[in-house]
């Protein structure tokens, strides 16, 4: 499973085998059962999470209401935004299927890049490439109509559509349950 990890990150650049070696003996990997709460709000986040299979999904709660930010799925990675700052969480990671992932926290990321200083250069290709898709999906969710949101989620990631509750989804869309409904009804007359 480890391979996985390292097929990702070679995407960004060249791995060494001394980096690989060092990725495979200090990477945890860990399963998760489906309804785990990886991190809830106020708690302290010490751990980031690279998916091998299974989905996370990040949310907030509003006056009482569960509102769903992104779900991670299969090679993607979850740095939750107080991720090793020692600040209390203002949102909840929750699998919402059963997960495996590798885990890594902010010591083992100090030690690799004491013993490795172009890991540092990784990660950095790795957090623009993360805060580019954010941008583009923050942009695209103003832009655009909910029933265009929901399209373009059918283009781009039509695994969710079956892997995700509905009434998540419309959270997700920025819509009701009713709405994701009736937006899916007109579709499907087109």
């Amino acid at each position: 499973m480890e391979n996985e990890i390292i097929k990702y990150l070679s995407k960004y650049m060249t791995i060494s085998k001394e980096i690989e070696e060092a990725i495979i003996e200090g990477v945890y990997i860990r399963s998760y059962k489906k309804g785990t709460i990886l991190l809830a709000e106020g708690q302290i986040s010490d751990e980031c999470y690279f998916i091998i299979k299974g989905c996370i999904r990040s949310y907030y709660i509003k006056d009482g209401n569960e509102m769903t930010t992104d779900f991670f799925t299969e090679e993607g990675s979850v740095t939750p935004s107080a991720y090793g700052k020692n600040i209390p969480s203002a949102y909840y990671l929750e699998c919402i299927e059963d997960t495996i992932a590798g885990v890594g926290t902010p010591e083992q990321e100090t030690e690799m890049y004491q013993k490795f200083p172009e890991g540092e250069s990784l990660s950095r290709a790795l957090g623009e490439t993360i805060i580019a898709k954010q941008q583009d999906a923050f942009a695209d969710f103003k832009m655009h109509s909910p029933e265009e949101r929901y399209l373009h989620l059918q283009k781009e990631r039509p695994d969710l559509l079956q892997r995700v509750p509905q009434f998540q989804l419309a959270s997700y869309l920025g819509v009701t349950p009713e709405s994701l409904s009736r937006i899916r009804k007109r579709l499907s007359k087109k």
